[in-house]
């Protein structure tokens, strides 16, 4: 940073020529780029602005009308300041003319009472002025590298944001072209107090330009865009009326190239709005929000009211593309041939259901196109809701009913657009409607147990509730207690280790015997085997287990270790 008239004063070389500010004291906070010794009648027009005068005096005007032009002149132009040396043309003091003009214009005007070197004033100034500037490109290039790591890797919005905020020590946020704030970082102030009405504020905030700074909030606002197409606004928030510092242009402008830059080359990625809302929603499917008003602020500042709503929790949970052989259902689903290809108007949006994908970018890619998809069912439905993907299997929704509203109403018509976009084998899960913030949490978490458990249940339900899934359910939530996974394996390990030895495939003729509910020839067709292969497995599995599996009670503790297995490998 320049120094400033203040600070040139406090340096030694002009200390020792006992300076004493005379008028424009209130302006000694100017800025000084460079130290001019001019002994001219006439200096304005060899000056640019910022330059501190140093003079003997010897050949300013005699005139009072001559002395108020010169300091016009130079006010004009922009200088920080004037000082004169008394003794060699003013022996006590300066002219009370001179004084009075640079009052008139707020000009600082110092008067040095003593004799000092001249040159040492300007090598001592100088040698701040060329440090201030190595600073600023040590800087310019710290930024430069900071922000190309983060383009070259991909970074997300928040992680920019946040890098941004970090690097100018207060509170940055990216908001929509709607005011929606995509990204926030608050550093060490109260993100709920940060975000608390920020769209009437940030549409209160206009600034020439594609950067600006507005003095009354101690915003520092730059547009984010490309290629002739503006998405966004960047704002750096200085505390009170703090000035922004002289690199916090270039570190808004850089952060914003940055932010669209991405945008830009990433097209397989989500939008930012998504991401956003994905990013409060992973916070509430993990350790949930610790301040309930931060949670309500962050949510309320993306357009979603969630105080004094029904809220409501979805997961969907889509296929992997090991869930059908070579990513598509069975043609044995069908009655013969191909699979048959319906109309495009059978469909949601006149298009057909997504096929479960491939691991890596295809995944991500479908995750991403089917939250895009359930926030548009949203907006059909007008319901206000956060919408994202947590991952490549599952995108979640929170739903901000009105009060009082049908949960499962709302549930069935969401499911019923939705569901013609899923895939056989995709699920959605619900969690339980709650009344505030404080308990999603825990209604997301029943939620995403749902969508698991129910992961391959073969039922054709459009959504899944807890009492949905029954027996599965329960033991879907018991997965990890040592005593049910002690249970499965005392039933069902030896034979999933005969299997192992042998390669025979006796645990996949059980699995077709208990869905069959007991029923041999049933199992049989299952399993695509000869009714004596298949009576002759089930003579071995009993040999196998020690057990005899016409007993109602016997496939019931077999079907329940299998159910059991099931939940915990998923």
């Amino acid at each position: 940073m320049l120094p400033t008239v203040a600070e040139v004063l406090a340096l030694d070389p002009v200390r020792s020529g006992a300076p004493r500010v005379l008028a424009g004291a209130d302006r000694l906070d100017a800025q000084v780029r460079w130290v001019h010794v001019i002994e001219l009648t006439r200096a304005a027009h060899l000056l640019r602005g910022g330059e501190l005068v140093l003079s003997t005096g010897i050949a300013l005007p005699d005139d009072a009308a001559g002395l108020q032009h010169y300091v016009a002149e130079l006010a004009a132009v922009g200088v920080s300041g004037l000082a004169v040396e008394l003794g060699s043309r003013y022996a006590r003091s300066l002219p009370a003319a001179l004084v009075s003009a640079a009052a008139d214009h707020q000009l600082p005007l110092i008067v040095l009472e003593r004799e000092t070197q001249f040159i040492e004033i300007t090598e001592a100034v100088h040698a701040r002025i060329i440090d201030a500037q190595l600073a600023e490109l040590r800087s310019a290039e710290r930024l430069h590298q900071v922000f190309t790591e983060l383009a070259v890797s991909g970074a997300a919005a928040d992680d920019v944001v946040a890098q941004a905020a970090s690097l100018a020590g207060c509170p940055v946020i990216l908001e929509n072209l709607a005011h929606h704030v995509l990204a926030c970082a608050p550093g060490t102030q109260d993100a709920a107090a940060l975000l608390a009405g920020f769209a009437a504020r940030s549409r209160a905030v206009l600034v020439s330009g594609r950067t600006g700074y507005d003095a009354a909030s101690g915003w520092l606002v730059t547009v984010v865009g490309a290629r002739g197409e503006d998405w966004g606004r960047l704002i750096l928030l200085r505390s009170g009326s703090v000035a922004p510092a002289p690199g916090d242009v270039t570190l808004i402008e850089r952060a914003a190239t940055t932010l669209a830059l991405g945008r830009l080359l990433d097209h397989q990625q989500e939008s930012l709005e998504r991401q956003a809302h994905a990013a409060i929603l992973s916070a509430f499917l993990g350790h949930g929000y610790a301040d309930q008003s931060e949670a309500e602020a962050r949510a309320r500042a993306l357009g979603v009211p969630v105080t004094g709503r029904c809220l409501v929790t979805v997961v969907v949970r889509l296929a992997a593309a090991d869930a059908y052989p070579e990513g598509r259902p069975p043609a044995a689903a069908y009655s013969g041939g191909p699979p048959p290809v319906p109309p495009a108007a059978a469909y949601s949006g006149g298009r057909p259901p997504v096929p479960p994908a491939s691991p890596g970018l295809e995944a991500h890619a479908r995750a991403a196109a089917m939250a895009d998809e359930l926030a548009e069912v949203c907006r059909r439905q007008r319901v206000p809701a956060l919408v994202g993907s947590l991952d490549d299997n599952r995108v979640a929704a929170l739903l901000a009913l009105p009060p009082r509203s049908d949960a499962e109403a709302a549930l069935t018509r969401l499911a019923q657009q939705l569901r013609p976009r899923l895939s056989e084998q995709d699920v959605i899960g619900a969690g339980s409607a709650v009344a505030s913030v404080g308990s999603v949490h825990r209604s997301f978490t029943e939620a995403d147990h749902v969508a698991e458990a129910a992961a391959g249940n073969g039922s054709d339900l459009p959504f899944y509730r807890l009492p949905d899934l029954r027996l599965r359910g329960l033991l879907h939530l018991l997965r990890d207690d040592p005593r049910l996974q002690a249970f499965a394996e005392r039933e069902l390990g030896p034979l999933l280790m005969h299997d192992d030895a042998s390669g025979t495939q006796l645990m996949a003729a059980l699995t077709a015997y208990l869905s069959a509910g007991g029923n041999k020839a049933e199992a049989a067709k299952q399993a695509h085997l000869a009714r004596p292969t298949m009576y002759e497995r089930l003579r071995q599995i009993e040999d196998v287990l020690g057990v005899d599996l016409e007993p109602a009670e016997s496939r019931l503790s077999l079907h329940v270790a299998l159910l059991a297995l099931t939940s915990a490998a998923a």
